[in-house]
């Protein structure tokens, strides 16, 4: 996000430091020009930093002793953001610098001219709330994100329309780190439609943009409003980037994603193709072994097994000569050989490629994040259930719920997991703890947005035989009819989806004598 801390960081990047401008200086974000939202990672779970060695550890900042009459000295906002940003950097600690940073916006508020909106003001906002998310105190940055949000006026310039627009990224990636899908998604487009407004329609900046709000709507399982907002990606960048560029290759990989989700996979595949291509042409190995894992997924599904192999081999060999034979992308490469050989009937090379997989995730390389971790142990899990073994399927699933349940922004992601809990439950005659998992999925898809999805109406119908089994009959009821409506709506009146849930509500009337 453009001069500001990101809240989401790259698994592979450098731990997240948070930037205070130097004292006297104007805000990074009021010098710079619009620049593009960093791409969407999976969140990095920690804001810490390694101490310096001892020879070189700087002294930590004295606390300035300050009365609130010194706030109004106009040259001790900048100063306190300097005193900020040498807590973070002597490793004193974010809570030391959020004191100061605090202290530093109200100098600003004071010191303001009235009537007249600061900039100063906004920025240190926009830290403060920074810091809060770097504690992982999400839910106290919204408020300061959402103050900072009404101080620029976007008519009064570039500085204010960049201000208002780091804001509502900000503010959106805050939203997202706590699962909150569709506010996050309003406030990315209302950052989209003051970028738009500010540098106009075809700027790449734009693009970048467009592409980050597409990533989002596929999240969210928005497809066709992705596909519309890559679509128009990839016009921005055919003007402004030459053939084969790593931004084209990058848009065609995610409208390859979203054509699959769609199950349009003829034309996943070209889109695949064209962006292996563009990666070739600019020495990107290991994204191409990537993009060859993707291109084996998509002949997977075509019952093309031969050439899934061939392309899944492929990238096996390049992952295993540049990363080692013990990378978590070479256990995600077994997995999705397990799963073909699953397919083809070979359950015994399936098996194999299942425990080489679970190998190497108990003893994860250095720079492992728990979500590939507990991703590749979700999908082993389907494996083994579709395989007719829930207790190890359960078991697997129980250790991606404890990696994953103390990361900010993957409320969605355990939900699924205890839906996936919830079946495990079921099928082995848990019925109880089946009931127990479904409810907590229930309530964080509730709670991120999700309460429209074909997915989450496929959960309460999941949840109402739960408790049919347990002689929860009107508790059973009323599931099934919140299911009938959402399925009614989403998936329409004759899919399977909905289908299953008349049957279900018919049987329950009939034994509620109705």
């Amino acid at each position: 996000m453009p001069g500001l801390v990101s809240v989401k960081t790259p698994p592979d990047a450098s731990p997240l430091t948070i930037s205070v401008p130097e004292a006297g200086s104007v805000s990074e974000s009021r010098n710079s020009k619009f620049t593009s939202p960093t791409p969407k990672k999976t969140p990095s779970p920690s804001t810490s930093r390694s101490r310096p060695s001892p020879d070189r550890k700087k002294k930590p900042p004295e606390s300035p002793v300050l009365d609130e009459s010194s706030l109004d000295n106009p040259d001790l906002g900048p100063f306190l953001l300097k005193v900020a940003r040498d807590a973070i950097a002597s490793g004193d600690g974010p809570n030391k610098a959020l004191e100061y940073a605090l202290r530093a916006s109200k100098s600003f508020e004071r010191c303001a001219a009235e009537g007249e909106p600061s900039l100063d003001l906004a920025m240190s906002l926009h830290v403060v709330a920074a810091i809060y998310c770097s504690l992982g105190r999400f839910e106290e940055a919204i408020p300061v994100l959402e103050r900072a949000i009404g101080v620029p006026e976007v008519a009064r310039g570039s500085d204010h329309a960049l201000a208002a627009f780091s804001g509502y990224m900000q503010l959106g990636d805050t939203f997202s780190m706590l699962g909150q899908v569709e506010r996050s998604i309003q406030c990315y487009e209302e950052g989209l439609k003051i970028q738009i407004e500010a540098l106009g329609e075809t700027d790449p900046r734009v693009g970048e943009t467009c592409r980050y709000l597409a990533e989002a709507r596929v999240q969210a399982m928005q497809f066709d409003e992705a596909e519309s907002l890559c679509k128009k990606t990839l016009e921005i960048h055919s003007v402004h980037s030459e053939p084969a560029s790593l931004e084209e290759a990058a848009d065609r990989r995610l409208m390859a994603l979203i054509c699959e989700a769609k199950g349009d996979y003829e034309s996943a595949l070209e889109h695949l193709v064209l962006a292996s291509m563009a990666m070739i042409a600019n020495g990107q190995d290991n994204e191409v072994a990537a993009i060859d894992v993707s291109v084996g997924n998509i002949y997977l599904s075509l019952c093309r097994y031969d050439e899934a192999i061939f392309s899944y081999q492929k990238a096996l060999t390049v992952f295993k000569s540049s990363r080692g034979d013990n990378h978590p992308s070479v256990a995600s490469v077994f997995v999705r050989l397990a799963d073909l050989y699953y397919k083809t009937g070979k359950l015994r090379e399936s098996g194999s490629y299942c425990e080489n997989a679970l190998r190497i995730y108990a003893k994860p390389v250095p720079g492992t994040t728990a979500e590939e971790i507990a991703g590749g142990m979700t999908e082993i899990s389907a494996i083994y259930e579709s395989i007719n073994e829930p207790e190890e399927a359960l078991k697997l699933l129980q250790k991606a719920l404890k990696l994953l349940e103390d990361k900010p922004g993957q409320q969605s992601t355990i939900a699924g997991i205890e839906a996936r809990m919830g079946v495990m439950f079921y099928l082995v005659g848990r019925y109880g703890d089946a009931r127990s998992s479904f409810e907590s999925a229930v309530a964080k898809l509730r709670a991120s947005g999700e309460r429209k999805s074909p997915f989450f109406g496929v959960v309460l119908n999941q949840m109402g035989l739960a408790c049919v089994q347990l002689f929860k009959i009107d508790e059973a009821v009323e599931l099934f009819e919140e299911a009938r409506g959402i399925l009614e709506k989403e998936c329409g009146p004759c899919h399977q989806d909905t289908i299953g849930v008349y049957t279900n509500l018919a049987a329950t009337y009939d034994a509620m004598g109705r």
